[in-house]
């Protein structure tokens, strides 16, 4: 649900892009973690990535025969292509709350998966593995800190414990983007795997699931 603040909605002006797609402003998205992307050299000398910088293999496309599909985030109008597995179960959890403890998302409003285009000079964005999101990009500046009021940093705090340090947000990165979350493990991290099935089992009970005050680490 939208919380009210009787603060003046200083963020308007940041709300141009309300609705729009990947098409805006998402080249900056990608920004460096722990992992070390892996690569090599196609063909014609440029980089062919395999390996997303957070350790997961990359796709060209979603919707096809891979492992990136597009899903419908529950209770929302939401669309958005993730990487199928833990790492969905874990980063729809993470819109879900945001969606109902932070503000009222749209279908438009999230963008995950989206290719490599060799702008980031050998390191893949973590998108291009269907493992990052990106939370209403045109709302953010890249570079920019203090978009979000203080309750609503201080859900995306409550996220980030609930998580466990299996998933990072920009906000922290060192070249701050408050719109990204990303899973910050590799796929082999026992970490990812007991913090997917965690969520899976709270889907199965009344009074727990996302957007419930009877959540907790």
């Amino acid at each position: 649900m939208t919380l009210s603040s009787p603060h003046p909605p200083r963020r308007r002006v940041l709300r141009t892009g309300l609705g729009l797609t990947a098409a805006a402003g998402l080249a900056t998205l990608a920004v460096p973690s722990p992992a070390s992307a892996s690569t090599r050299t196609a063909a014609d000398g440029s980089p062919a990535h395999h390996t997303s910088a957070n350790g997961w293999p990359t796709e060209s496309q979603a919707d096809t025969s891979g492992a990136i599909w597009t899903r419908q985030v529950p209770g929302s109008s939401v669309s958005v292509a993730l990487r199928i597995g833990e790492a969905a179960t874990v980063l729809v959890h993470v819109i879900r709350r945001y969606h109902y403890e932070i503000d009222t998302l749209v279908d438009g409003e999230v963008i995950g998966f989206r290719p490599a285009d060799g702008t980031l000079k050998g390191r893949a964005t973590n998108h291009a593995s269907g493992t990052a999101v990106a939370i209403r990009p045109t709302w953010y500046p890249d570079g920019a800190k203090g978009g979000l009021f203080p309750h609503q940093l201080a859900t995306v705090r409550d996220i980030l414990k609930e998580c466990q340090d299996v998933v990072a947000w920009g906000g922290d990165f060192r070249r701050p983007n408050e719109s990204h979350f990303q899973i910050d493990v590799a796929p082999s991290d026992a970490r990812l795997k007991r913090l997917a099935a965690r969520i899976r089992g709270w889907e199965d009970i009344p009074g727990q699931g996302a957007g419930t005050l009877s959540l907790g680490a």
